[in-house]
């Protein structure tokens, strides 16, 4: 992974492109659409509902409308994000910032560290990495939301399938190991949503 993604010590020129390359998607991901689409109804969408600032909390508070724009831009920045890896410094690389862009959506420079838990942004980014595998996971996270009402349980079932789908996908295994990254870290945020779906008190879309 270190060798076919990250520069060896003394690439110094790489070196400082991948890491503003890592800073921007980074600062990317922190442009939280739940919180500036609240805002501009003279809403703060961390005091209402679970206080998080996904689609799910949107939803919730503010509608459908509101939140299919914050799931969008949340997809987008993840796609954006992760172009600009693989255009500049190659494929492989724009999972490196994808990754970023997922930490940011998390821990945003811009809000004070307080984000969602970066399920759209992740799906952006590999819809740009590997489409197919992209369309899969939105198509599944869409299918359990309309069925049990639940996004968590769509978000984790999706991040279970990421890395499986991306290594049949033909990628690399630097690929792949990033998809792991990835998964890991959204599973990880969504520890809360474990816990209550373990105890049946996991809260659907429509509560």
């Amino acid at each position: 992974m270190y060798d076919s993604v990250l520069s060896p010590p003394g690439s110094y020129n790489r070196v400082v492109k991948q890491t503003a390359a890592i800073a921007i998607a980074y600062l990317i991901g922190s442009v939280n659409f739940g919180i500036v689409v609240a805002s501009l109804r003279g809403i703060d969408i961390r005091s209402l509902g679970s206080g998080n600032t996904g689609t799910s909390n949107v939803f919730r508070a503010l509608g459908k409308k509101s939140a299919a724009i914050v799931l969008l831009g949340d997809g987008l920045k993840g796609a954006l994000a992760a172009a600009m890896g693989s255009v500049w410094m190659g494929d492989d690389f724009g999972w490196v910032t994808l990754f970023a862009a997922v930490v940011g959506h998390s821990f945003p420079v811009w809000h004070r560290f307080k984000g969602g838990k970066s399920v759209a942004t992740a799906i952006g980014g590999v819809a740009v990495l590997v489409p197919w595998v992209g369309a899969v996971l939105a198509v599944i996270w869409i299918a359990i939301l309309v069925v049990w009402r639940t996004a968590s349980i769509g978000s984790l079932v999706a991040m279970a399938l990421l890395v499986p789908l991306v290594a049949v996908s033909g990628h690399s295994a630097a690929a792949t190991a990033w998809a792991a990254a990835i998964a890991v870290f959204v599973v990880v945020r969504h520890a809360d949503n474990v816990k209550r779906l373990v105890t049946a008190n996991e809260r659907s879309v429509s509560e």
